[in-house]
This record gives C-alpha cells, structure tokens and sequence, in this order.
C-alpha cells in the first residue's frame, strides 16, 4: 500500500455473516454506504454480509466500526434514517469509544404513531439523563436540537406511566413582529398561534383522539405562561418552551409554581430573543443565578447537535460567524 497525504492507504475486508438487515444497513440502492463513501471519502464495494473498504487507514477503520455498530442498531429492531448515518459518523469521529447502541438502548417510551423515541446525539442523550435525575433542566441551544421535542416526549411517557397526574405546557406570547391585536377571535384564538408548536409535537407522539382527549380532561393543558400566575403546579411534567422570550419575573414566577411530585424543563434559543429592545431575558438572567444549584441541571445545545436537515445545521454556524449589528 502507498501513503497517501492523508496517511497510510489500507485497504479491509470486513466480514457481517448472513444477517437478514445487512440489505437493511446498506440502504435502499446502497444509499447508506454512498452517504459513508462519500462523508469518509473511502470506497466500498460489498458482496452480501462482506464490505471491502479502501481508504486512508483512520477512515477506512472507521467505517469498519461503523458498520459493525449500525448493524447492532437495526438487529435491536431499531430504524436507521439517511440523517442518522452523517451523524453517527461525527460522533465516532469525534470519540472512537462511542457506543451508538447506547444511544438507542435509551429511548423514550410513548404511544399511538411512535412507540419509542430514542436520543440522536450525545448531548440528547445527557439531556435525557438529566430530566430524569433532577427536578429542574434547563435545554439550552440552537433550533433543530431536539430540546423541546424530547422534552415533550418525556412528558408524554410520565403521563402514560402514570409517574404525574398533569402535563403543563407553556410559551410566553410575545409578538415577533406581529400583534395580538390584529389577529382575528378571542383571546384563547389570539395565543393559539404562539402554542401550535407544541402542539405539532403532542400529536406526532400521542394519537390524535387520544391527545384531544387527554387535552379535554385536563390531563394536558397547553397554555400561555401568564396563566401560570398564582398556581402551584403539584405531580405535574411542566415545559417551558421558548423560554427565551420570558421576563426575568416571569421565570422567577414560574419556577417557583414547581411543587411537590413535579419535574420542569426550561427550553429556549438565547440567539433568538423577541423582547423589546433593553429587556433582559429570564432565560440568560436564570441560567446565571441558577447555574450553581446542584438540583437544577444545564444542558447547553452546539450547532453540531442540531438533527434537521443539514442546511439547518450550516444556518446556524452560519449566524453564528456573521454577527448582526442593530
């Protein structure tokens, strides 16, 4: 073999047996070896369960790594998207010890279209970990990252387990551009805009019968923060989405509604804050004053754990580099 400027060029054959999801692991039309291919910038032929790999000896040892690990994930019963092979190369890149079997072994547990959610990065994954372990999380990152999305599901399965009574979901209806006064209905109809994300997610885990239903029993409730004022949320899963756009007083308000038997998780984007110009987020304000509270934990989100489309992901670097000037 010749080195290359890369390194060393190796070339390995490494053998899967007669799994019946090998056709599985290759993709449809071998899309998922062309996405490894081509994100590695090795070559791969295969014959059945036997992968011939050549490429520069680091790469071509990870993508031998790889496969044995994807192929574990799909004989668990597990499904793998286009979007999951790009990011599990990262992972591995980034941590040769990683365990992507790990990362689907702990899965969320809901009902109705999806029976399990499991995390899709790392930092997801200690996300989950810390909503189990302490009573208040704060997720805090760039949009795509899964943190209102794996919250709600977190929520959805204590509800199930019957772990609270309640599920509270709530977003401060602060105008981005818009005012509540010039849309059309009442005032329930005006905020419904800011909660419909909330929304969005409830039905793509819950039925759409059942989630209604559980929304009229006031098992749910979705809601606006102001009407959180004076409550005390006791066995209850409470979301603070969009968290953001709160008031250094509203935060306050709403952490201190936490009561005996609940779990709260504060969700937001400090890049994207819609309050008037010198409003001092609650958000950034409770991260700084809580941050040292060892019952509340802080899971902060990178652009390199965003889970949408890749374009999302190179937005956000992108925002990130260009700072905007008023």
């Amino acid at each position: 073999m010749k080195n290359t400027p890369k390194g060393k060029e190796k070339s390995l054959t490494v053998n899967l047996g007669d799994s019946p999801k090998i056709v599985e692991l290759a993709g449809a039309s071998d899309e998922n070896l062309r996405t490894i291919a081509k994100i590695l910038e090795i070559e791969i032929g295969h014959d059945r369960g036997s992968f011939v790999l050549k490429g520069q000896d680091t790469e071509v040892e990870l993508a031998a790594d790889l496969l044995k690990q994807l192929l574990g994930v799909l004989e668990r019963g597990e499904r793998i998207f286009p979007g999951d092979i790009g990011r599990a190369i990262k992972m591995l890149s980034g941590n040769r010890k990683v365990k992507l079997e790990d990362l689907f072994r702990d899965s969320v547990q809901v009902s109705g279209k999806r029976q399990s959610i499991a995390p899709k990065t790392l930092k997801q994954k200690d996300y989950l970990e810390a909503i189990r372990s302490h009573t208040l999380t704060f997720g805090i990152g760039p949009a795509g990252t899964g943190k209102t999305y794996l919250a709600m599901a977190m929520a959805v399965s204590a509800l199930l387990r019957k772990d609270v009574k309640r599920v509270i979901l709530c977003r401060p209806a602060v105008e981005a551009g818009e005012k509540l006064g010039f849309l059309p209905g009442d005032m329930a109809e005006k905020v419904n805009p800011y909660l419909r994300p909330l929304y969005d997610a409830l039905y793509d885990m819950v039925d759409y019968d059942r989630a209604t239903e559980m929304i009229e029993k006031g098992q749910i409730e979705v809601a606006p923060l102001a009407f959180m004022r004076g409550r005390t949320l006791s066995n209850a899963f409470i979301i603070l989405d969009e968290a953001q756009n709160t008031t250094p007083e509203q935060m306050k308000m709403l952490l201190t509604r936490i009561g005996f038997g609940s779990t709260c998780i504060v969700t937001g984007d400090p890049t994207q804050i819609d309050l008037p110009r010198g409003q001092r987020s609650g958000l950034i304000d409770g991260v700084q004053v809580l941050r040292r509270v060892p019952e509340v934990a802080m899971i902060e989100f990178k652009d390199e754990d965003v889970v949408r489309h890749p374009l999302v992901s190179a937005i956000v670097r992108a925002y990130e580099r260009y700072q905007v000037t008023p």
